[in-house]
Protein backbone atom coordinates (compact mmCIF):
# COMPACT_ATOMS: atom_id res chain seq x y z
CA UNK A 1 0.00 0.00 0.00
CA UNK A 2 1.39 3.42 -0.93
CA UNK A 3 2.38 5.75 1.90
CA UNK A 4 0.54 9.03 2.29
CA UNK A 5 2.65 12.16 1.86
CA UNK A 6 3.16 14.24 5.01
CA UNK A 7 0.72 17.10 5.50
CA UNK A 8 1.76 20.42 3.95
CA UNK A 9 0.84 22.01 7.29
CA UNK A 10 3.35 19.89 9.29
CA UNK A 11 6.38 21.60 10.79
CA UNK A 12 9.65 21.10 8.85
CA UNK A 13 11.37 17.87 9.92
CA UNK A 14 8.32 16.47 11.74
CA UNK A 15 7.75 12.74 11.27
CA UNK A 16 4.63 11.75 9.39
CA UNK A 17 1.90 10.29 11.54
CA UNK A 18 -0.03 7.10 10.83
CA UNK A 19 -2.99 8.13 12.97
CA UNK A 20 -6.34 8.36 11.12
CA UNK A 21 -7.08 11.83 9.83
CA UNK A 22 -10.38 13.31 10.94
CA UNK A 23 -12.72 14.29 8.10
CA UNK A 24 -12.51 17.94 7.15
CA UNK A 25 -15.52 20.15 7.82
CA UNK A 26 -14.87 22.09 4.61
CA UNK A 27 -16.89 21.06 1.51
CA UNK A 28 -14.94 18.87 -0.91
CA UNK A 29 -14.76 21.15 -3.93
CA UNK A 30 -11.68 20.50 -5.98
CA UNK A 31 -12.59 23.32 -8.34
CA UNK A 32 -11.87 25.98 -5.71
CA UNK A 33 -8.59 27.80 -6.43
CA UNK A 34 -5.85 27.30 -3.86
CA UNK A 35 -5.04 30.99 -3.98
CA UNK A 36 -8.47 32.28 -2.91
CA UNK A 37 -7.95 35.46 -0.89
CA UNK A 38 -8.47 35.12 2.86
CA UNK A 39 -10.83 37.40 4.72
CA UNK A 40 -9.17 39.53 7.41
CA UNK A 41 -9.67 38.14 10.90
CA UNK A 42 -10.91 34.72 9.74
CA UNK A 43 -9.25 31.33 9.88
CA UNK A 44 -8.30 29.95 6.45
CA UNK A 45 -11.25 27.53 6.28
CA UNK A 46 -13.67 30.28 7.34
CA UNK A 47 -12.18 32.65 4.76
CA UNK A 48 -12.66 30.03 2.03
CA UNK A 49 -16.32 29.61 3.03
CA UNK A 50 -16.80 33.39 2.95
CA UNK A 51 -15.22 33.66 -0.51
CA UNK A 52 -17.26 30.82 -2.00
CA UNK A 53 -20.51 32.84 -2.45
CA UNK A 54 -18.56 35.45 -4.42
CA UNK A 55 -17.22 32.77 -6.75
CA UNK A 56 -20.70 31.29 -7.03
CA UNK A 57 -22.13 34.69 -7.99
CA UNK A 58 -19.46 35.15 -10.64
CA UNK A 59 -20.16 31.69 -12.07
CA UNK A 60 -23.90 32.33 -12.22
CA UNK A 61 -23.34 35.69 -13.91
CA UNK A 62 -21.08 34.08 -16.52
CA UNK A 63 -23.65 31.36 -17.20
CA UNK A 64 -26.53 33.82 -17.56
CA UNK A 65 -24.56 36.12 -19.86
CA UNK A 66 -23.57 33.19 -22.08
CA UNK A 67 -27.13 31.87 -22.04
CA UNK A 68 -28.63 35.19 -23.16
CA UNK A 69 -26.17 35.44 -26.04
CA UNK A 70 -26.69 31.83 -27.07
CA UNK A 71 -30.48 31.98 -26.87
CA UNK A 72 -30.39 35.18 -28.92
CA UNK A 73 -28.13 33.66 -31.56
CA UNK A 74 -29.62 30.17 -31.82
CA UNK A 75 -33.13 30.48 -30.42
CA UNK A 76 -34.47 28.40 -27.56
CA UNK A 77 -34.80 25.12 -29.43
CA UNK A 78 -31.30 25.01 -30.93
CA UNK A 79 -29.38 26.43 -27.95
CA UNK A 80 -27.79 23.68 -25.87
CA UNK A 81 -26.50 23.46 -22.33
CA UNK A 82 -23.17 22.22 -23.69
CA UNK A 83 -22.77 25.24 -25.99
CA UNK A 84 -23.72 27.67 -23.22
CA UNK A 85 -21.24 26.04 -20.84
CA UNK A 86 -18.52 26.25 -23.48
CA UNK A 87 -19.24 29.95 -23.99
CA UNK A 88 -19.06 30.50 -20.23
CA UNK A 89 -15.82 28.47 -20.00
CA UNK A 90 -17.23 26.09 -17.39
CA UNK A 91 -18.25 22.44 -17.20
CA UNK A 92 -21.83 21.66 -18.34
CA UNK A 93 -22.48 20.00 -15.00
CA UNK A 94 -22.18 23.40 -13.34
CA UNK A 95 -25.03 24.75 -15.47
CA UNK A 96 -27.18 21.80 -14.45
CA UNK A 97 -26.16 22.24 -10.83
CA UNK A 98 -27.35 25.84 -10.71
CA UNK A 99 -30.36 25.75 -13.05
CA UNK A 100 -31.46 22.13 -13.41
CA UNK A 101 -32.24 22.09 -17.13
CA UNK A 102 -32.55 24.31 -20.18
CA UNK A 103 -36.04 25.49 -19.23
CA UNK A 104 -34.82 26.57 -15.80
CA UNK A 105 -31.82 28.32 -17.32
CA UNK A 106 -34.00 30.16 -19.82
CA UNK A 107 -36.37 31.30 -17.09
CA UNK A 108 -33.44 32.69 -15.09
CA UNK A 109 -31.75 34.28 -18.11
CA UNK A 110 -34.95 36.01 -19.19
CA UNK A 111 -35.86 37.31 -15.75
CA UNK A 112 -36.08 41.06 -16.22
CA UNK A 113 -37.02 43.74 -13.74
CA UNK A 114 -37.74 46.96 -15.64
CA UNK A 115 -38.24 49.01 -12.45
CA UNK A 116 -41.05 51.04 -13.96
CA UNK A 117 -41.22 54.45 -12.28
CA UNK A 118 -43.91 55.44 -9.79
CA UNK A 119 -45.88 58.20 -11.52
CA UNK A 120 -48.40 58.74 -8.75
CA UNK A 121 -46.35 61.57 -7.20
CA UNK A 122 -45.86 63.52 -10.42
CA UNK A 123 -48.05 65.61 -12.67
CA UNK A 124 -50.11 63.49 -15.04
CA UNK A 125 -48.92 65.73 -17.87
CA UNK A 126 -45.36 64.52 -17.30
CA UNK A 127 -46.22 60.81 -17.23
CA UNK A 128 -45.38 60.03 -20.86
CA UNK A 129 -42.01 61.80 -20.83
CA UNK A 130 -41.00 60.26 -17.50
CA UNK A 131 -41.90 56.75 -18.63
CA UNK A 132 -40.12 57.05 -21.96
CA UNK A 133 -37.01 58.55 -20.35
CA UNK A 134 -36.91 55.71 -17.83
CA UNK A 135 -36.96 53.05 -20.53
CA UNK A 136 -34.51 54.79 -22.84
CA UNK A 137 -32.03 55.08 -19.97
CA UNK A 138 -32.57 51.42 -19.04
CA UNK A 139 -31.98 50.23 -22.60
CA UNK A 140 -28.78 52.25 -22.83
CA UNK A 141 -27.23 50.94 -19.62
CA UNK A 142 -28.57 47.37 -19.36
CA UNK A 143 -27.33 44.81 -21.87
CA UNK A 144 -29.78 42.26 -20.45
CA UNK A 145 -32.72 44.07 -22.02
CA UNK A 146 -31.04 44.16 -25.42
CA UNK A 147 -30.06 40.50 -25.20
CA UNK A 148 -33.61 39.48 -24.32
CA UNK A 149 -35.00 41.61 -27.12
CA UNK A 150 -32.86 39.55 -29.51
CA UNK A 151 -34.21 36.36 -27.94
CA UNK A 152 -37.75 37.66 -28.32
CA UNK A 153 -37.17 38.29 -32.01
CA UNK A 154 -35.77 34.82 -32.69
CA UNK A 155 -38.19 32.53 -30.84
CA UNK A 156 -41.67 32.35 -29.39
CA UNK A 157 -40.55 31.52 -25.85
CA UNK A 158 -38.54 34.73 -25.72
CA UNK A 159 -41.36 36.75 -27.24
CA UNK A 160 -43.80 35.40 -24.68
CA UNK A 161 -41.39 36.27 -21.90
CA UNK A 162 -41.01 39.85 -23.11
CA UNK A 163 -44.78 40.25 -23.46
CA UNK A 164 -45.28 39.02 -19.93
CA UNK A 165 -42.63 41.33 -18.49
CA UNK A 166 -44.13 44.44 -20.02
CA UNK A 167 -47.76 43.48 -19.44
CA UNK A 168 -47.15 42.87 -15.73
CA UNK A 169 -44.66 45.59 -14.92
CA UNK A 170 -46.43 48.46 -16.69
CA UNK A 171 -49.67 47.73 -14.82
CA UNK A 172 -48.73 49.76 -11.71
CA UNK A 173 -47.81 52.72 -13.93
CA UNK A 174 -51.19 52.63 -15.62
CA UNK A 175 -53.02 52.21 -12.34
CA UNK A 176 -51.70 55.59 -11.22
CA UNK A 177 -52.80 57.60 -14.27
CA UNK A 178 -55.19 55.62 -16.51
CA UNK A 179 -58.66 57.24 -16.63
CA UNK A 180 -60.34 53.99 -17.75
CA UNK A 181 -59.01 51.10 -15.60
CA UNK A 182 -60.61 48.36 -17.70
CA UNK A 183 -58.59 49.54 -20.70
CA UNK A 184 -55.28 49.07 -18.90
CA UNK A 185 -54.27 45.88 -20.80
CA UNK A 186 -54.92 47.52 -24.17
CA UNK A 187 -53.05 50.65 -23.19
CA UNK A 188 -50.13 48.58 -21.86
CA UNK A 189 -49.90 46.82 -25.22
CA UNK A 190 -49.90 50.14 -27.06
CA UNK A 191 -47.18 51.52 -24.80
CA UNK A 192 -45.12 48.39 -25.36
CA UNK A 193 -45.53 48.79 -29.11
CA UNK A 194 -43.83 52.18 -28.89
CA UNK A 195 -41.12 51.34 -26.39
CA UNK A 196 -40.24 47.88 -27.68
CA UNK A 197 -40.57 49.00 -31.28
CA UNK A 198 -38.08 51.80 -30.82
CA UNK A 199 -35.77 49.55 -28.79
CA UNK A 200 -35.79 47.00 -31.62
CA UNK A 201 -34.96 49.62 -34.23
CA UNK A 202 -32.36 51.45 -32.16
CA UNK A 203 -30.55 48.74 -30.17
CA UNK A 204 -31.02 45.51 -32.15
CA UNK A 205 -31.55 46.34 -35.84
CA UNK A 206 -29.50 49.56 -35.58
CA UNK A 207 -31.60 51.45 -38.13
CA UNK A 208 -29.49 54.61 -38.71
CA UNK A 209 -32.11 57.35 -38.11
CA UNK A 210 -33.21 55.67 -34.88
CA UNK A 211 -29.61 55.21 -33.74
CA UNK A 212 -28.67 58.79 -34.61
CA UNK A 213 -31.38 60.42 -32.51
CA UNK A 214 -30.08 61.98 -29.32
CA UNK A 215 -31.66 60.82 -26.08
CA UNK A 216 -33.65 64.02 -25.48
CA UNK A 217 -34.76 64.14 -29.10
CA UNK A 218 -35.91 60.52 -28.96
CA UNK A 219 -37.87 61.19 -25.77
CA UNK A 220 -39.46 64.30 -27.29
CA UNK A 221 -40.74 62.26 -30.25
CA UNK A 222 -42.09 59.32 -28.26
CA UNK A 223 -43.43 61.02 -25.14
CA UNK A 224 -46.61 62.62 -26.65
CA UNK A 225 -47.75 59.28 -28.07
CA UNK A 226 -47.09 57.41 -24.83
CA UNK A 227 -48.77 60.22 -22.90
CA UNK A 228 -51.90 59.75 -24.98
CA UNK A 229 -51.91 56.00 -24.33
CA UNK A 230 -51.53 56.65 -20.60
CA UNK A 231 -54.04 59.41 -19.96
CA UNK A 232 -56.34 60.09 -22.94
CA UNK A 233 -59.96 59.22 -22.23
CA UNK A 234 -60.64 58.29 -25.86
CA UNK A 235 -58.51 57.17 -28.85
Amino acid sequence: MAEHAPSMDAAPGAAPTTAPVAPSDAPADTAEPATAPATDGLAPDEAADAARPRRSDATRAAILAAARDRFAADGYERATIRAIARDAAIDPSMVMRYYGNKAGLFAAASEIEVHAPDLSHHSRDEAGARLVRHFVERWECDETLTAMMRVGVTNEAGAERMRGVFAEQIKPVLAAVCPVPEEAPTRAALIASQILGMALCRYVLHIPPAVDLGRDELIAWLAPTVQRYLTAEHP
